[in-house]
């Protein structure tokens, strides 16, 4: 019996800034000699490679840019780039139907916290501690939501377009991550989220709510906002306040990032 020989071809890719966090150490910030059999889709071993799609917005292959579809050829030079917020790469192939500029986020069970900060900053922030893995990737294909997950494995599903994988564990630093990861501090309108729910929270006179609130908070403060999803009530008390001068801050670090990034 005559033996089929079995021909193997090899691409070179090298991945860039951020989109090493996925890769052994081994691998990172280096060209990987990649073997396989074929002609696949180039999305294959991207992904094979431990990269989420979700996490990449270009590909150039031997100096052209190209889709997830391209066809993956022996020799192949490949560069993949993570999102781009800060330089416009229109004219390039971009790989998905959408931008990824659209500020509307669904948050998976262990975000909860940053859920809260972002409603905070008047995000469009979805969450629920009931949402499992299916849900949330439901919820961000109907409703054209980028998911924030600590949980790489979700942004592999096909059905996902637009996700990413928050690498900080403290809730502070994972809003200031989401935030430069998206370039939103220009973006912020702070109170015009309901933190419980995330509708959208407007001022209504007192005599409307004044049977629902306490003795004191009835004496004390004249002037309330209510959810118009939950009906939950707001007034500027000590919590609002203490939020006041976290968002001062978070302002206050722009101001030093961009004096930093184009001087005084």
């Amino acid at each position: 019996m005559q033996r089929v020989r079995l021909i193997v071809s090899m691409a070179h890719f090298r991945f860039y800034e951020e989109l090493n966090d996925f890769l052994p150490s081994i691998q990172r910030k280096r060209v990987i000699d990649y073997r396989f059999g074929g002609a696949p889709a180039i999305k294959d071993p991207i992904e094979a490679l431990g990269i989420p799609h979700t996490e990449v917005d270009l590909i150039i292959v031997n100096g052209q840019s190209v889709d997830f579809a391209h066809p993956l050829c022996d020799g192949d030079r490949v560069a993949v780039y993570p999102m781009f917020e800060c330089f416009d790469i229109t004219p390039l192939v971009k790989l998905r139907d959408r931008p990824l500029r659209r500020t509307a986020f669904i948050l998976d069970v262990n975000l909860g916290k940053l859920a809260r900060r972002l409603r905070m900053l008047g995000f469009d922030a979805d969450y629920a501690n009931s949402y499992n893995d299916r849900e949330v990737v439901e919820l961000s294909v109907k409703q054209h939501r980028i998911i924030l997950t600590r949980d790489r494995r979700l942004l592999f599903h096909k059905a996902v377009t637009h996700g990413y994988w928050v690498r900080a564990v403290d809730p502070p630093r994972q809003l200031r991550e989401v935030l430069a990861r998206f370039d939103l501090y220009r973006q912020i309108t702070p109170f015009h989220r309901c933190l419980e729910c995330n509708g959208v929270v407007q001022e209504v006179p007192k005599e409307q709510v004044e049977a629902d609130l306490e003795p004191l908070t009835r004496r004390y403060y004249d002037e309330f906002f209510r959810c118009g999803q939950c009906r939950k009530i707001y007034w500027k008390g000590s919590h609002f306040h203490r939020m006041c001068l976290e968002i001062e801050e978070l302002r206050q670090g722009l101001t030093r990032i961009s004096h930093e990034e184009f001087g005084p």
